[in-house]
């Protein structure tokens, strides 16, 4: 039959009036050397110390996404994720990209490699980073949300709450 097919099919239901196709925009390759990649923190000292090996590129706002967030991280050797936490509002999502990383949680440790991924549902008090403690950088996708809610420091005396990091009695730094 002729003009038969998914690809029939699909060139059809995009069709317009008389025929007319409608514009079908390209999705655009995202080229991660055009992203600034940047090491700040907005941790207060002494917290800050741990992410100083981490290397961020927020690919969300370089490709228009506005419902969550994607960040390609990379860890140097002996860097950390983040300071072990867990957020009330906010699911967590990571997939390894290359080399290898700790994860760290209220389970234990588990060694993530390449291709490995980890999911941390919002409102699980279950504390989490990932440590790099091989000799080589390593590198994996974080998907997410800026958190609106609380979010809990597992090691440390810290807590995001209404914007800010705080002391976990609450008083500022």
């Amino acid at each position: 039959m002729i003009g038969s097919g998914a690809g029939h099919a699909q060139a059809l239901a995009k069709a317009g009036p008389l025929g007319q196709q409608e514009e079908i925009k390209a999705v655009p390759r995202i080229d991660l050397d055009a992203i600034a990649q940047t090491n700040a923190t907005g941790y207060p000292a002494p917290h800050a110390d741990i992410v100083a090996g981490r290397w961020v590129r927020r690919l969300g706002p370089a490709s228009d996404l506005s419902d969550f967030g994607v960040s390609h991280v990379v860890l140097k050797p002996g860097a950390a994720s983040s300071n072990r936490h867990w957020h009330e509002d906010e699911d967590e999502f990571v997939v390894m990209l290359a080399g290898e990383a700790m994860l760290v949680e209220e389970a234990g440790r588990t060694l993530l490699r390449a291709g490995d991924m980890a999911a941390f549902p919002k409102g699980e008090p279950n504390g989490h980073h990932l440590v790099n403690e091989s000799d080589a950088d390593c590198a994996f996708l974080a998907f997410g949300r800026p958190p609106t809610g609380d979010c809990h420091y597992a090691d440390i005396d810290l807590r995001w709450s209404s914007g800010q990091y705080r002391h976990k009695d609450g008083s500022g730094f």
